[in-house]
């Protein structure tokens, strides 16, 4: 398994490096590498560490989540919460039901299994879309009305919505037995148990910091910050709560109560994401079966694009009455488009379930990853600069 960890941390970077040569995310290079050295075309990766491929992620996942939130201070959260909670919800649930329509007429699916398709595709990717935003926060872009804040709160939301619908739908084609008022309702209650959450590791955090003789360096602390965080993760996924949320608010509260350490923290982290992100890309690009993505054709096509324009249209109305121009809500429909971890991680759940659509499905999740997350991270890249403002540096 170490040669496999070996060889993706090799030719991710050097794809990476080649691919920014073109002015273009170096997270394409590391999908590439992902893709070819995956099960679907080379086979070169070590089976023992495919099984672990999702864990893997997750940590990759929870290290970003936590600079995410080392840098988010609570007076700028302030300024974009109404419109946070709008577009977290608001664009995830039209492209889904959009997507409901259409597969439902086109493709010929009841109406639980093109709602399962619907919810799968609505999910955007915490993984493009947060290490983008904390990009352009670095340089400053869209700092003047918190644009970069704006979206890596609504993202972390946003998931909760399409995975509680999947939910539903799956349970609904899988049983005939599921209750939406139920599953509605245990959205706030999965996003406020995460912030609660979020908020008791923290404080238990803090408590140890101050804690004389017992952790004195930052390293020793960052290491018991990124290990309650992993179980925090796993507990919030077991009992089914927004943990990627709270692992957010986890570093949210640490630089409310101690802003050195927070950048400190970040600082490392930042480092640590270096090696982090080649894993989680190229091990998103070894889930990748081009084969299963050609199946799906022009009408998979067709219906991600649908798709994303009603998430688009979504993005139109969250952002209705806010100070945002039009080129800036442009640039929201475009950075929050990107598909790639959600879908990775429940695209087969349909087909695992006995779905008679799930290869149908699972498909179409595949094609949404190879066409949206190459586009999207694009998209973010290349528009920033045309679309916002750049201030300070935050």
């Amino acid at each position: 398994m170490l040669e496999s960890l070996a060889m993706l941390l090799i030719f991710g970077f050097i794809a990476a490096k080649l691919i920014s040569l073109l002015r273009l995310p170096g997270l394409l290079g590391m999908l590439i590498v992902g893709v070819v050295f995956g099960p679907y075309v080379f086979n070169w990766i070590n089976s023992d560490m495919l099984q672990i491929s999702q864990d893997l992620r997750a940590l990759a996942l929870i290290i970003i989540l936590l600079r995410a939130g080392l840098g988010l201070k609570r007076e700028n959260l302030a300024k974009v919460g109404g419109v946070a909670l709008r577009i977290s919800s608001i664009p995830c649930i039209l492209e889904g039901l959009t997507v409901l329509g259409i597969s439902y007429f086109l493709l010929d699916l009841s109406f639980a299994e093109a709602g399962m398709l619907g919810f799968v595709l609505a999910a955007v990717s915490p993984a493009v879309v947060v290490p983008g935003m904390l990009e352009l926060k670095e340089k400053g872009y869209g700092d003047d009305k918190q644009i970069p804040t704006l979206l890596l709160a609504g993202t972390s939301i946003d998931d909760v919505f399409a995975i509680t619908l999947f939910t539903f739908f799956l349970g609904l084609g899988v049983s005939g037995d599921s209750n939406v008022f139920v599953e509605l309702g245990k959205i706030p209650l999965s996003i406020g148990a995460g912030i609660l959450g979020g908020v008791l590791v923290a404080v238990v955090l803090l408590y140890i910091f101050r804690v004389k003789g017992f952790t004195n360096r930052n390293t020793e602390q960052l290491l018991l910050l990124l290990a309650l965080s992993i179980l925090y993760f796993e507990f919030g996924e077991w009992i089914g709560i927004a943990s990627l949320l709270g692992v957010m608010t986890i570093g949210l509260i640490i630089l409310e109560k101690r802003s050195k350490t927070a950048i400190l923290f970040s600082e490392k982290l930042a480092k640590v994401w270096v090696f982090a992100q080649i894993i989680l890309f190229s091990l998103v690009g070894a889930e990748v079966n081009i084969e299963v993505a050609v199946e799906a054709g022009l009408l998979g096509v067709v219906i991600i694009a649908v798709g994303l324009i009603g998430r688009s249209i979504g993005v139109m109305i969250a952002t209705i009455g806010s100070n945002l121009n039009k080129k800036e809500r442009i640039f929201c429909m475009i950075a929050y488009s990107p598909k790639a971890t959600v879908q990775a991680a429940i695209g087969s759940l349909p087909l695992a379930a006995g779905v008679a659509a799930g290869n149908v499905i699972l498909a179409i999740a595949v094609l949404s990853i190879l066409i949206t997350a190459p586009l999207g991270a694009i998209g973010i890249k290349f528009f920033a600069p045309r679309l916002l403002q750049q201030g300070s540096v935050s």
